[in-house]
């Protein structure tokens, strides 16, 4: 779950990365000794990853994926980035869409966005907020602090002070990570998400299942949120309320899954497409086969049969879309290395989205994470100049927001649900990492 910060951690903003900065760890722990688990270790080079390298990448990735589709050269339908004009010499964009609407030749960016426009995300009914009493089965270890009142306790070292976890505090987070995973792994099956069923019925599977793993589901009354995921659907960029519309064919949905098990959260985020699914394609998903898979993650056979171009057009370029995000998480873990700067993970990710001619959201960030739900580090998924250097024993969330127009973004006045400005779909992928002796170690990876 994302968090939205100004600028929390000021104090590691002029902190050289080519110095340690233990004087700012005052809450250290210690971190002398670590067990890597290999199939969830990315290995890391001598040198940095740097941002052009992942540009490239990604620019061939993105180039693959409009040439198998047959999609056109539609350029970005944005212009926040202070580099816009060289960005556009770099892309392969023959064509400059027409600004008539109703025109056939202005591309599939704002065609997506004329759709979605169109058809905007509305609020529906909700269910009560269920509640949890504390019982000989749920004893008051079980709750986070904020559980019964909403109210988040007081702690600004949190803030500004960042853990360097020991073993034991670990084997805690891998722990809280693993459930919950298993639990995003469950509610974004296909069996799951299917067209009509609603997000009020998923939140209530997921909420069933978190408590049969002993896991207080973490988005549940933390500020007063009524639910216990988010769910966020097409122009929703973040913290969406579960509710009683019914998914439809080829929306974008994203379901941001936390839980606090054993004192601490684990946290992590993904987005499906509703219905983009091979005829006949059957998981066999359930709560308890859900964590067989060890792959990261696990598209099923794509639809082949459409009923119209423009259904095939909204699926293929959600597919896109979705690519992105996960490509953009994907190179903000592999920055991740002792010895490289938190800079690093934003430049990964805004090279990415800038390779598909996407933006980047600029207003919620990754977080630390531990006994409290948000904590420093704030990770940032665009470029900027937060120069704290990553050590061993670090744990933090990277959650980038991809959109296909512009990151400009507002808030309902409900208080939660966060929508795109000009109404462009979003795609979220999330994991816990922590920053081991040689690289990484991805915690949500099952």
């Amino acid at each position: 779950m994302s968090t939205m910060t100004a600028a929390i951690a000021r104090k590691f903003v002029t902190v050289s990365c080519k110095r340690r900065i233990q004087l700012l760890l005052s809450q250290q722990l210690p971190s002398s000794s670590y067990q890597l688990r290999r199939k969830s270790s990315i290995p890391s080079s001598s040198s940095l990853n740097p941002a052009d390298e992942v540009y490239e990448r990604a620019s061939h990735a993105a180039s693959t994926f409009d040439t198998q589709y047959n999609l056109d050269a539609s350029p970005p339908i944005y212009n926040n980035n202070h580099s816009f004009e060289s960005l556009l010499k770099k892309l392969p964009f023959t064509t400059t869409p027409s600004t008539d609407s109703n025109s056939s030749q202005i591309g599939w960016r704002k065609r997506q966005l004329n759709r979605t426009n169109a058809h905007p995300i509305q609020p529906h009914s909700k269910s009560p907020r269920t509640s949890i009493h504390p019982s000989s089965q749920h004893p008051p270890s079980f709750f986070p602090p904020y559980a019964h009142n909403g109210s988040i306790p007081q702690n600004s070292s949190s803030l500004d002070t960042v853990l360097l976890h020991d073993e034991t505090s670990i084997e805690r987070m891998r722990h809280a990570a693993q459930i919950a995973r298993r639990l995003l792994n469950y509610i974004c099956s296909p069996s799951i998400v299917t067209v009509g069923t609603t997000t009020e019925q998923i939140n209530k599977l997921l909420h069933n299942a978190a408590l049969k793993q002993n896991a207080y589901p973490s988005p549940l009354n933390y500020m007063g949120f009524p639910k216990s995921v988010c769910s966020s659907i097409n122009e929703v960029v973040c913290h969406g309320i579960p509710d009683e519309r019914p998914l439809e064919l080829g929306d974008v949905v994203s379901f941001d899954v936390s839980c606090y098990v054993g004192g601490v959260h684990g946290d992590n985020c993904a987005t499906v497409i509703v219905g983009d699914l091979e005829e006949g394609y059957d998981d066999g998903n359930n709560e308890s086969t859900s964590s067989n898979d060890t792959r990261d993650w696990f598209i099923p056979p794509y639809k082949t049969n459409f009923a119209s171009e423009e259904e095939q057009e909204r699926i293929i370029t959600a597919r896109r879309l979705v690519q992105a995000a996960l490509e953009a998480r994907d190179e903000g873990v592999a920055a991740c290395k002792p010895g490289a700067c938190l800079t690093d993970i934003g430049a990964a990710i805004h090279a990415v989205s800038d390779a598909y001619g996407y933006d980047t959201v600029r207003h919620y960030r990754g977080h630390g994470i531990f006994e409290e739900f948000h904590r420093a580090p704030f990770v940032k998924h665009f470029r900027n100049d937060d120069r704290m250097e990553l050590l061993p024993g670090m744990i933090f969330t990277i959650e980038p927001m991809i959109t296909e127009g512009s990151a400009d973004c507002f808030e309902w006045n409900d208080n939660w649900t966060v929508v795109t400005r000009d109404g462009g779909r979003c795609a979220q992928f999330e994991h816990t990492v922590l920053v081991t002796e040689d690289g990484v170690e991805i915690l949500t990876l099952p």
